[in-house]
C-alpha cells in the first residue's frame, strides 16, 4: 500500500495538510515558550514571596496563635479556589501535567533558596498544600491559585482547529480549481488516443495552465490538418493510379490470346493486388464520411459476406450466436469485417471461421484463420497504419492499412480490435463492439 499519493492533487493536498499541522504545532510551541512559561515564572516568584511572608508571619506570632492563623488563611484560600474551580468547570486531576510539574519545581527551587524545605500535598479539591516547618511544628498552607486552570483552554483549541480547517478548505478549493484544467487535458488526451477528436479546451485559468491548454489545442489542430493532408494525398494517388490500372487490365485482356496462360494469370493477380491496395488507400482516406448509424443485424451481414466469399472461391465457416440488432454504420462495419476476412485469406490458411456472439455487454465478431498467427509483440504495431507483420506470414505484399482501417472503424463505434494467437492456433482477430441496441431490435 502506497502512503504517498500518485496524483498531483493528492500530493499537493498532503503537502497542504502537513504544512498546516506543522504550523499549528509551531504556533502552540511558540505560545508555550513565549507566553505560558514567562507567565508561570512570574507566578512562581510571587508564590515564593508569599510563602516567605507567611513563614515570617508565623514566626512573629506566639505558638498558641499560629494554628488559628493557618486555619483562617486556608479557609480564605479554599473559598477562592472553589469559586475559580466552579467557574472553570473542572474536577479533580490526580496527576500533574508536564506544565504543572515544571511550575511546582520552579516554586520549590525558589523557596528552597529561602531555607524552606518544600513538601507538597494534593488536596481533595485538586489543589496543592505546602508544608511549613516553624519551630519544629508543621503547618499545611493551602496555596491559592498555585497551578494554572488548564494548559490550553477550550477557546484556544477551538480557534486553532477552526483556523486549520478553514485554511485546509481554502487550500483544497484552490488546488481543485487548479487541478480541474489538468483533468480536462488528461481526458482530452485520452479521447485523442482513442481515435476521436476532443472538443477544444478552454484557455483560461493561470498562465501556465492556459498555456498547456492552448498548446494542446494547437496540437489537435496540427494533427487534424496533417490527417486531412494525408487523406487528400492518398485519395489523389489512388485516383491517379486507377486509370493506369484500368489500362493494364484492359491490355491483359486484349493480349490474353497471344500470351502464355501462366503469364496472363500472374499479370492478372498483380493487377488485382495493386487494385486492392489502391482500394485500401481510398478506404483509409475516406474515413467514416457522413454515414449515419442504422439498425443492423451482424448475423445477416456475416451471411452476406460468406455468400460473397463463396462466389469467389473463399468459403467461410459460420458460427453465428444470434446476436441482437444493434445501431452502427453498416457500410463501415461491412468494410471492417471484410478486411478481417481478407487479411485471414491473404496471410493465413483455411479454414477461415467467422463467428458472432454476445460477451457480457459487448458484441464480439471474430475471424479465425488456420495460419501461423503473429508474434505477441506485433499486435499493437499491426493496428497502426502502414505497419505490416513479419514477411513469413503468407509472404503476400500489402499496404499495411487493412487492420488500421478496422481499428479506426472499431474506435468510431466505441469498440476495439483485439489480435492474439493462442498456442497451436492461427490468428484470432476479435472485433468488440458495445451493446447499443437499435430501436425495435432484439
Amino acid at each position: 500500500m502506497r502512503l504517498f499519493p500518485r496524483s498531483l492533487f493528492g500530493r499537493n493536498a498532503l503537502l497542504i495538510v502537513v504544512l498546516i499541522v506543522l504550523g499549528q504545532l509551531g504556533g502552540a510551541l511558540l505560545l508555550r515558550e513565549m507566553v505560558l512559561k514567562p507567565r508561570l515564572d512570574q507566578i512562581a516568584e510571587s508564590v515564593a514571596r508569599n510563602v516567605d511572608a507567611i513563614r515570617s508571619g508565623l514566626l512573629a506570632l506566639p505558638p498558641a496563635q499560629r494554628p488559628a492563623f493557618v486555619d483562617g488563611f486556608n479557609r480564605q484560600a479554599l473559598a477562592g479556589r472553589a469559586d475559580r474551580t466552579r467557574r472553570a468547570g473542572e474536577g479533580l486531576r490526580p496527576m500533574l501535567t508536564p506544565l504543572e510539574r515544571s511550575f511546582v519545581r520552579s516554586v520549590s527551587a525558589r523557596i528552597a533558596s529561602l531555607g524552606v524545605d518544600a513538601v507538597w500535598r494534593r488536596e481533595e479539591d485538586g489543589g496543592l498544600a505546602l508544608r511549613l516547618m516553624v519551630d519544629g511544628s508543621e503547618h499545611w498552607i493551602v496555596m491559592p491559585g498555585v497551578l494554572p486552570a488548564r494548559e490550553f483552554t477550550g477557546a484556544l483549541v477551538a480557534v486553532s482547529i477552526g483556523s486549520a480547517l478553514l485554511a485546509l478548505a481554502g487550500a483544497l478549493w484552490f488546488q481543485r480549481r487548479l487541478n480541474r484544467p489538468l483533468v480536462r487535458v488528461v481526458q482530452a488526451a485520452q479521447t485523442l488516443a482513442g481515435g476521436h477528436e476532443p472538443v477544444p479546451l478552454p484557455e483560461d485559468g493561470p498562465t501556465e495552465v492556459a498555456t498547456v491548454s492552448r498548446s494542446f489545442n494547437q496540437l489537435v489542430s496540427s494533427l487534424r490538418q496533417t490527417e486531412r493532408e494525408r487523406a487528400l494525398m492518398l485519395a489523389g494517388i489512388s485516383h491517379d493510379l486507377r486509370t493506369p490500372l484500368t489500362k493494364l487490365r484492359l491490355g491483359v485482356e486484349i493480349l490474353r490470346e497471344r500470351m502464355e496462360p501462366e503469364l496472363v494469370s500472374s499479370m492478372t493477380r498483380s493487377v488485382e493486388e495493386m487494385d486492392a491496395i489502391v482500394g485500401q488507400f481510398l478506404d483509409f482516406a475516406r474515413g467514416e464520411g457522413d454515414e449515419k448509424p442504422a439498425a443492423t443485424s451482424l448475423d445477416d451481414m456475416a451471411c452476406s459476406l460468406a455468400a460473397a466469399g463463396a462466389d469467389h472461391g473463399r468459403p467461410l465457416v459460420l458460427q453465428l450466436g444470434d446476436v441482437p440488432t444493434v445501431a452502427l454504420r453498416p457500410q463501415a462495419m461491412r468494410r471492417a469485417i471484410g478486411n478481417l476476412i481478407e487479411n485471414a485469406w491473404r496471410h493465413g490458411r483455411p479454414p477461415v471461421i467467422l463467428s458472432t456472439r454476445v460477451d457480457g455487454d459487448e458484441i464480439v465478431v471474430e475471424v479465425i484463420d488456420g495460419g501461423d498467427g503473429i508474434e505477441p509483440g506485433e499486435a499493437d504495431a499491426l493496428r497502426q497504419a502502414f505497419r505490416r507483420g513479419r514477411a513469413e506470414r503468407g509472404g503476400v505484399a500489402g499496404a499495411g492499412l487493412g487492420l488500421a482501417i478496422v481499428q479506426r472503424i472499431a474506435q468510431a463505434h466505441g469498440g476495439r480490435l483485439e489480435l492474439e494467437t493462442p498456442p497451436g492456433a492461427g490468428l484470432h482477430a476479435r472485433l468488440r463492439l458495445p451493446m447499443q441496441i437499435a430501436p425495435g431490435g432484439t
